[in-house]
């Protein structure tokens, strides 16, 4: 078998929700041979430290703060390729969801810099495996559905919200902590029923990880304790009250709290 990772040779690999421990083996590997990894701004230093040769260049944002643009960040990859660098790309949870893929990979296509995808775990699947939930629940919740609540500036969100209104979906949102309210109102509004399940899920997979319990018409509530500057998913769906999760009481050391909104 030929070098995977070769000199002018590109990975976009998946960093996962945030503990190292989640990372693939082959991601572990790619970082160990990169001499440079251009990384999210949030990811951690114990996943950087895997990378403990290479040249570390964040190119990240923290709510809404860039650091680059996607075209600087694309030149910058195709540059260090070009030079003859093996070269890492490392994203948080997936590339390919919500991680703007598709640009560097047609920017390392367009100037023939050979590209591949490693991918990670991403949080919604996290989330769930620490709060002990189905994301998908036989009889109850059919289908999951991956969404971002981030709109342009200026734009508001133009979802399709009669269909994410369908009681046997479950709604895995990202960067949906500063639209929570719009998004309760606007299910609610399209028939999703007010009591359903929700989860707020803080640093994910992180030692200061939260998994914050209610209902959908709590929401507003519920997001009113997150900071704007922690990675935050909203989970929606009855698969989030899986008589499962009530375990997550006793087994798992993270704070869990159940909010209702008040009957005043």
């Amino acid at each position: 078998m030929g070098d995977d990772f070769a000199p002018g040779m590109v990975w976009l690999v998946g960093a996962g929700p945030g503990d190292p421990d989640l990372l693939t083996r082959k991601a572990e590997r790619l970082l160990a041979r990169a001499d440079t990894v251009f990384h999210d701004a949030l990811i951690g230093p114990g996943v950087l430290a895997l990378a403990a040769t290479a040249e570390r260049i964040s190119v990240g944002k923290r709510a809404g703060r860039h650091s680059r643009d996607q075209r600087t960040i694309d030149a910058l990859i195709v540059a260090a390729a070009r030079a003859g660098k093996r070269v890492v790309r490392l994203k948080g949870g997936d590339p390919s969801i919500f991680g703007r893929s598709a640009e560097e990979l047609a920017a390392c296509a367009t100037h023939g810099v050979p590209v591949r995808i490693c991918p990670g775990i991403t949080a919604a699947s996290a989330a769930a495996a620490s709060g002990l939930v189905a994301l998908t629940l036989r009889g109850n919740a059919r289908q999951l559905t991956f969404l971002t609540a981030h709109a342009r500036a200026g734009q508001s969100l133009d979802l399709d919200w009669t269909a994410l209104a369908r009681p046997d979906t479950t709604l895995a949102i990202y960067m949906g902590r500063a639209a929570a309210p719009n998004i309760a109102g606007a299910l609610i509004a399209a028939g999703r029923a007010p009591d359903t399940p929700v989860t707020v899920a803080v640093d994910v997979s992180l030692p200061t990880e939260r998994l914050v319990r209610g209902r959908l018409d709590a929401l507003g509530f519920l997001v009113k304790t997150i900071s704007e500057d922690d990675a935050t998913l909203l989970l929606i769906g009855d698969a989030c009250a899986s008589p499962t999760s009530r375990l997550a009481q006793k087994l798992y050391r993270t704070p869990t709290r159940y909010i209702r909104p008040s009957t005043s």
